[in-house]
C-alpha cells in the first residue's frame, strides 16, 4: 500500500477555514445566539434542582479542584477546563429543555457551550486572555454552523451513532482556535474529532433509554475541549481520517459514502436554530405537547368516555419516539410521543418535574397512552426536510365513546421555530429570569438579571467576570 500522506481531507479543511477565517456579519445570528446563550443558562440552572444531575458534578475524584480554574455556573466549584465543560454541557442538556436543530441529522448545538464557554472562562483567568461575551457569542455561532451542516445531509442516527459525534467535531474545531491554533493546527484537532470512537445511540432507544443521553453532550463537548488541547501540545493530525480506505470514517461507519456537505459554512444554522419554550421534551414531540395541551379543558372531566387518541406526525417522530411499554426512568417518558401527549392532555401543562416517578405513577397516564394511535402523515414528514420550512407539525384528536370528538388540533411550528422567533422572545427571557430566581438568592438574582438585559454592557463583558456572577 502506498504510504504517501494526501492532503487533508476537504471536508476538514473547510471547517478549519471557516473557523479560522470566516467572519459573521449578521445581526440575526448575532441577536439570536444572545438568546440561545440565556435559554442554555436557564436550562443549567433548572436541572441543578434534580439529584440525579448534582450527583455526577463537580471534579473528576472529590477534591481535584482547581484554583483560578473556570467557574462552572450556578455551583462553586473552579476545575480545569475539560472537566468544567462536562459540567456546563450536562446541566444545559439535561432536562432536554435546551435549543434543537432537526434535518437529516437531528442534535442541540447549545451543547457545544459547556467546552467553550468553559475554556474562555479558564483562558482569561489564567492565559490573561480577554473574551468577551460577544467573542462567545461569535463562537457559539460557528458552533452551531459546524454541527448544523454536518447534519443537513447526513444522518448518524441511520447507522447507529448518536448525534453528539456532531458535538465533538464542533467543540474541537473553535476550541482549538481559542487556544490559538492556526489553519493546521484545527485540521489536526478535527482529525482527531473524527477518529475518536464514537457514541453508539443505544441510551436513546427502547428498551434501553437512560439517562447517558442527558450527560452524553457533555462528554462530547468535553472531549473536544480535550483534544484541542492534545493538539496544541504538538500531537499530529491524520490527514485522511474520514478518507482512508478501510479505515476512515466513511469506511467505517458510512458504507464508505462521502459525508455530503452541499451548504457553505455560515450563519443560517444560528439564525433558523430551533427553541424549546413551551414544554421540556424532545423536539419532534413539542407540537403535539402545545395540541394536547389546548385540548385539555375539552378532556379534563370525560377521562372515562375517550374512545381513541389519534397523533398524527412526522416519520423522524415515529421511529424515535413512538413508544409503547412500560417506561422505566425520565429520560425513557422525555422522549415517549404519547407520555408528552397524555401529560398534557391530563395536567394542561408540561413540566420538568411530570417526568418524575411521582407523577408518572398516576395511573391516568397509562391509560391515556393505551387509547393512543400514532400515525405518520406524509404532508408533515415532507414539510420537516423542506429547507423552506422545516415544520415539526402533529396533530392531536381525541374521540369519545358517544361518536363525538374534539376535533383536530394540528400544530406545524412549535413556538420556538424562527417563524414564531417575535412571539418566542418574551418566553426565552421570562425562562431564563425565573431559573436564575429559583437558584440565586435575591441580590445575586437581581444582579445577573440586571447585566443580562442591558446587552450592550452585556455584550462588553469578559466571560470569567459573568462566570463570577454567576458563581453559587
Amino acid at each position: 500500500m502506498n504510504n504517501k500522506r494526501p492532503d487533508f481531507d476537504k471536508e476538514i479543511i473547510n471547517i478549519a477555514e471557516y473557523v479560522c477565517n470566516y467572519k459573521i456579519d449578521s445581526s440575526l445570528a448575532y441577536d439570536t445566539a444572545y438568546y440561545d446563550l440565556l435559554d442554555s443558562l436557564a436550562c443549567a440552572f433548572m436541572a441543578l434542582q434534580f439529584p440525579e444531575c448534582r450527583k455526577i458534578l463537580g471534579p473528576i475524584v472529590p477534591g481535584a479542584e482547581m484554583i483560578g480554574g473556570a467557574q462552572v455556573p450556578g455551583l462553586h466549584f473552579q476545575l480545569e477546563p475539560v472537566q468544567a465543560a462536562f459540567n456546563l454541557g450536562a446541566m444545559i442538556r439535561w432536562l432536554d429543555y435546551n435549543d434543537t436543530w432537526l434535518a437529516a441529522e437531528w442534535g442541540h448545538p447549545s451543547d457545544n457551550i459547556g467546552g467553550l464557554f468553559s475554556l474562555m472562562d479558564y483562558l482569561n483567568r489564567q492565559k490573561s486572555n480577554h473574551f468577551t461575551i460577544h467573542e462567545l457569542l461569535t463562537a457559539i455561532i460557528k458552533a452551531h454552523e459546524i454541527q448544523g451542516v454536518l447534519a443537513l445531509e447526513n444522518s448518524f442516527n441511520r447507522v447507529g451513532l448518536d448525534h453528539v459525534v456532531l458535538v465533538k467535531v464542533a467543540t474541537t474545531a473553535l476550541a482549538t482556535r481559542l487556544l490559538g491554533g492556526n489553519l493546521d493546527q484545527v485540521c489536526n484537532a478535527v482529525s482527531q474529532a473524527w477518529l475518536d470512537g464514537q457514541s453508539l445511540r443505544t441510551y436513546r432507544h427502547a428498551p434501553n433509554t437512560g439517562s447517558r443521553k442527558s450527560w452524553a453532550a457533555g462528554d462530547a463537548t468535553s472531549r473536544g475541549v480535550r483534544l484541542a488541547l492534545l493538539t496544541m501540545a504538538g500531537e499530529m493530525g491524520y490527514t485522511s481520517a474520514l478518507s482512508a480506505k478501510q479505515w476512515g470514517f466513511c469506511d467505517v461507519y458510512f458504507k464508505s459514502q462521502p459525508l455530503q456537505i452541499n451548504r457553505p459554512y455560515s450563519s443560517y444554522i444560528m439564525e433558523n436554530i430551533l427553541f424549546k419554550i413551551a414544554v421540556p421534551a424532545e423536539f419532534h414531540a413539542q407540537t403535539a405537547a402545545e395540541a394536547a395541551i389546548k385540548l385539555h379543558s375539552q378532556v379534563k372531566n370525560r377521562l372515562n368516555e375517550i374512545d381513541k387518541i389519534e397523533i398524527n406526525t412526522q416519520e423522524s417522530a415515529m421511529r424515535i419516539i413512538n413508544k409503547t411499554g412500560p417506561l422505566h426512568n425520565p429520560a425513557d417518558r422525555d422522549h415517549c410521543l404519547q407520555y408528552i401527549t397524555a401529560v398534557g392532555l391530563l395536567f394542561g401543562q408540561l413540566t420538568a418535574e411530570h417526568y418524575e416517578n411521582n407523577i408518572a405513577e398516576d395511573s391516568r397516564l397509562d391509560f391515556l397512552r393505551s387509547k393512543m394511535q400514532v400515525n405518520e402523515n406524509p404532508q408533515f414528514s415532507q414539510d420537516y426536510l423542506d429547507p423552506g420550512k422545516r415544520s415539526i407539525g402533529n396533530a392531536v384528536t381525541v374521540f369519545f365513546t358517544d361518536g363525538s370528538s374534539t376535533g383536530t388540533i394540528a400544530i406545524e411550528y412549535p413556538i420556538g421555530h424562527r417563524n414564531r422567533r417575535d412571539e418566542g422572545k418574551p418566553l426565552l427571557v421570562k425562562k431564563f429570569i425565573d431559573s436564575v430566581n429559583n437558584h440565586f438568592a435575591v441580590h445575586q438574582a437581581e444582579k445577573i438579571i440586571n447585566l443580562a438585559k442591558n446587552k450592550e454592557e452585556f455584550l462588553k463583558t469578559q466571560v470569567h467576570e459573568w462566570s463570577d456572577l454567576l458563581r453559587k
